[in-house]
């Protein structure tokens, strides 16, 4: 009886996409009374604009109301669709419409989806006013999109829903009179709403979809079970490709340098439920290992690559344990990143001074020749000095420079203790 209310007259989210710029929730900052975007709408005098967001914030339904708002004529294309001999096609529409005074905007979906040749195909059009472009992405502009091309136009960041904002909205499809909302048939209850909430992801399509889908088998309420019923499989949502993905790797990696195991868990969790290669993950650990770890524990590294090698032998599902002690071995771990920080500066220091003279004594004299010419002449071997002995091992020009700086944690602490009173005897001769 429910479904009967609204079939035929197209999906929910469609029919309640908003009307005007009051409509849209979440995005107050960027189309408010007092933004920018809201001031030049209403004054007629739009610039291009690139709409970068998450699925679901409204990007489509955002540039359809500017351009009607603005009496302009709207011109949808997709990126993924459509190539260079559209684009001249609408251009020349374009300029025509602008002969008898009507501009146009361009809405460009996935506009990241055009390589940076393709995206200059924009650029003379948009300078000299035959379009007024508005792009979507859900990618970084400042990686995907041509610099010239970007340097023409805004960026409106987006933001993704949060929980309230999708309850408001579900609340409004359900409240609206039939046929564009739910007419009052159905109701929710309030565990109901956070759960549709949770699966959305911050998409308010998305949400839309699973009240549709739950309201047309309800018996007048939607319940938290009936809810879990028509759960899609896979509702934990996670571009591989895209920003969310470095974002929720970043956290991760930071969350072990953080040595917080909880929230290592809890983002090595979301990857993968995402469907992120657990061989991806434990790359991501062995370098962690060293850069992070480093002789703070050398053990870490062990437990990395020993993990990595069993997940070769057992697989998933039971790889993700492998996963886990690895990650929670790493978060707990003291920390030292001056492996890392003196291969570092021992690379500037080469690229700064060039190749620089070996010290003889420390050429291998594999020949007479090389004998005679002082090569291995006066070295001394640590050996016979009872494993250390003072003698010039950098080339003249760094003699006294210092690349490996230990810290005091955990394993580092005791070889900074040995380091700092090897280096006091620098120079020094020591008798075999």
């Amino acid at each position: 009886m429910t479904a009967s209310l609204y079939a035929g007259s197209g999906p929910l989210a469609d029919r309640m996409r908003p009307r005007q710029l009051d409509e849209l929730v979440g995005q107050e900052t960027a189309f408010g009374p007092r933004s920018f975007l809201r001031r030049a709408i209403e004054r007629g005098a739009l610039p291009s604009f690139i709409l970068w967001g998450p699925p679901g914030t409204g990007k489509t339904t955002i540039a359809t109301l500017v351009a009607g708002l603005c009496r302009h004529t709207f011109v949808s294309f997709s990126a993924v669709l459509g190539g260079v001999k559209e684009i001249r096609e609408i251009v020349a529409e374009a300029r025509h419409r602008r002969a008898l005074g009507t501009r146009t905007v361009l809405f460009v979906d996935e506009i990241h989806r055009f390589n940076k040749s393709q995206q200059d195909a924009f650029l003379p059009h948009v300078e000299d006013g035959t379009l007024i472009l508005i792009g979507a992405t859900t990618e970084n502009p400042s990686f995907e999109l041509n610099a010239a091309l970007l340097s023409r136009m805004r960026v409106v960041k987006l933001r993704r829903l949060e929980a309230e904002d999708i309850r408001r909205i579900l609340r409004h499809a359900m409240d609206e009179p039939a046929p564009r909302g739910l007419g009052g048939a159905v109701t929710a209850t309030n565990e109901a709403l956070d759960r549709l909430a949770s699966f959305a992801d911050g998409d308010a399509r998305r949400a839309l979809t699973f009240l549709e889908a739950a309201a047309s088998v309800a018996d007048g309420e939607i319940t938290d079970e009936l809810v879990l019923s028509v759960q899609p499989a896979g509702a934990i949502r996670h571009d591989r490709a895209g920003d969310s993905h470095y974002d929720i790797v970043s956290a991760f990696i930071k969350s072990l340098r953080g040595s917080d195991p909880d929230a290592a868990l809890y983002y090595l969790a979301r990857l993968l439920e995402g469907g992120d290669s657990p061989r991806f993950l434990f790359r991501r650990m062995v370098i962690f290992a060293s850069e992070d770890v480093g002789n703070a524990d050398p053990r870490a590294l062990q437990v990395a690559v020993a993990a990595s090698q069993g997940f070769e032998l057992v697989g998933m599902p039971e790889g993700r344990l492998l996963l886990a002690q690895a990650a929670t071995f790493l978060a707990t771990c003291p920390k030292s990143n001056a492996s890392y920080a003196g291969m570092n500066r021992a690379q500037e220091a080469v690229q700064r001074t060039g190749a620089l003279e070996v010290p003889l004594h420390l050429r291998n004299a594999a020949t007479g020749l090389m004998a005679e010419l002082g090569y291995g002449q006066g070295y001394r071997y640590p050996h016979d000095y009872g494993g250390f002995v003072a003698q010039q091992y950098l080339p003249d020009a760094l003699v006294g420079t210092h690349f490996y700086e230990p810290t005091s944690n955990g394993n580092e602490g005791r070889v900074k203790v040995w380091l700092d009173g090897v280096r006091k005897r620098e120079g020094k001769p020591d008798a075999p």
